[in-house]
This record gives C-alpha cells, structure tokens and sequence, in this order.
C-alpha cells in the first residue's frame, strides 16, 4: 500500500490501532526516517465536536513535545465539515521535526493526516529553516 503526497509516493511501513505511517521509498528505516505521512483513523469520530476534543488531545501533545507554530480551524459550513490544521516544532536532542497535521471528517469518521520532517544532529535548526523555507506552508 502506498500514498500520493507532493510528487512522492510513501510506502507503507507500519501499522496499529489506527494509526498508519508511511516513508518514501528512501526511508526504509523507522528509527532514521527524514520524511513521514502519517494517517490516524478514528472510526468512534463522526462530528464536529468529537474532532475538536482530537485536535485538542493533538495540540496538548505538540505543546508537550515542542512549540506550536500556527494553528487554523475551520467551521462546519452546509458545503463542508470542519477541520483543523496544527503545524508544530518538536524536537529532542537527537532531532528538530516539523509536524504538519489535518484533522477532518470524512466518510463517517475522523482522520489526523500528519506529514513530518526530520533533521538529525545537534546542528539541527539551519537545515530545518532551509527546509521549511522550500517546503512549509505559505
């Protein structure tokens, strides 16, 4: 199984209890991977307010691990369900990963669509700017 995202395929590397993560084909290594899309489903989330207590349970984990960069939610409309949108810094010593996250209802249930960025070292912080320069959201 793979998925589509900017031009890349991933691949399936692993899965439990609804969360699926997936590399490009020159991540093989979970412990190493630069590049990451990672899907949550949530089956037991089918409305708007079960999908603000997950983007609040997400948001509680990011401020955790790191620093919020933007948030964005959208209402409910006739037309379309509400989303959120959580864009994060986490880190530790070993690494700086940036953390795109979607969080949208589709299909009776809730899914976190998470696209990440990894930088290992120490030095980690110019090389993730350079990154998210090119490839952040605009």
């Amino acid at each position: 199984m793979s998925v589509r995202f900017g031009d890349v395929d991933y691949l399936h590397r692993w899965s439990k209890d609804g969360q699926n993560e997936f590399t490009p084909k020159s991540d093989p290594d979970l412990a190493t991977w630069r590049d990451m899309v990672t899907v949550n489903v949530f089956e037991n989330v089918a409305t708007g307010e079960q999908l603000a207590e997950v983007a609040n349970r997400v948001l509680g984990n990011y401020q955790a691990r790191g620093k919020i960069l933007r948030t964005d939610s959208k209402p409910r409309t006739a037309n379309r369900p509400a989303e959120h949108l959580i864009v994060a810094a986490l880190g530790d010593p070993a690494f700086l990963e940036a953390a795109f996250a979607r969080l949208l209802l589709k299909d009776g249930a809730g899914y976190v669509v998470v696209r990440s960025h990894r930088v290992y070292g120490k030095a980690a912080g110019p090389a993730m700017s350079e990154w998210l320069q090119a490839n952040g959201p605009q």
